[in-house]
């Protein structure tokens, strides 16, 4: 009975890291993204002038020497635009889903009540012209993998450092499968404590690192607050695996995200100016 109760443990252990084995073969590749600093939206400041997700805000970060995290949504015409939020109301004032317009009335969309507007990914990708590198996060609200496809098709070309993450493991996956040369990032943090609409199990999986299985990440972007989590540590010190932390809006966030862990979001206050 109890070898047969130490097999039992050690299946399930096995089977355990088998799920939150990451990829380890790129960490040479990924090595020139350690310790950046990644401006959280772009460089921005709304009392300046300057909304999140917007032109002036990369433009701010280019100058700064910041990478860029922003994010990408697919419109209902099939262009990828960069914006966050699932739907218009917070910076726009508007209460559709970004899924459900087309770019050219998305482009239409003031930012926060300035004169910048929701921009394109490509005008993005033209601005920034690899002078910093780029961490996207691909917006995958319903199970469609389309903007994937459309992401990997607008990065083909681009000569510039990036790399990809998001949530939905699906996402990274499509990379592994159809870019495997591409970096490619697992978002996370403590999911199970948010009220979301997405089964309990699915944020389960995903906060604890399960999907690794599918998604074989180069690294691992968490929330520091939910940081310490034996998963992550395991992964960083065990396997040294890199580790983005996010998102750091405090002097005390910045050194413990500066001194612990591998890569940086930040969002600027007025003291980073």
């Amino acid at each position: 009975m109890r070898l047969l109760i130490a097999g039992i443990i050690i299946f399930f252990t096995a089977f355990y890291f088998y799920l939150i084995w990451p990829r380890l073969s790129h960490k040479q590749q990924i090595r020139p993204f350690l310790h950046t600093m990644f401006a959280h939206r772009g460089y921005h400041c709304i009392e300046k002038g300057i909304p999140e997700n917007s032109l002036s805000s990369f433009r701010a970060a280019i100058s700064h020497g910041y990478g860029i995290e922003l994010d990408v949504h697919l419109s209902t015409d099939g262009k990828l635009v960069v914006f966050h939020d699932d739907d218009l109301s917070r910076i726009c004032g508007r209460p559709e889903a970004v899924e459900v317009l087309p770019s050219k009335e998305l482009q239409r969309c003031r930012l926060q009540d300035t004169t910048e507007t929701i921009p394109l990914f490509s005008e993005v990708l033209s601005l920034v012209d690899g002078q910093v590198p780029l961490l996207i996060e691909l917006k995958i609200p319903k199970s469609s993998l389309s903007i994937c496809e459309k992401t990997w098709e607008a990065l083909k070309n681009y000569n510039g450092p990036y790399m990809v993450q998001s949530f939905n493991t699906l996402g990274i996956w499509w990379f592994r499968r159809h870019a495997p040369h591409v970096l490619r990032g697992q978002l996370s943090s403590n999911l199970t404590a948010d009220n979301l609409p997405e089964p309990w199990i699915l944020t389960f999986i995903v906060k604890h690192l399960l999907g690794n299985v599918l998604g074989r990440p180069d690294f691992i972007s968490y929330k520091l607050a939910d940081l310490p989590r034996f998963e992550v540590w395991f992964l960083k010190h065990i396997l040294h695996l890199p580790i983005a932390v996010w998102t750091l809006r405090t002097p005390d966030a910045l050194k413990k995200g500066t001194l612990s862990y591998d890569m940086q979001i930040f969002e600027k206050k007025k003291m980073y100016y």
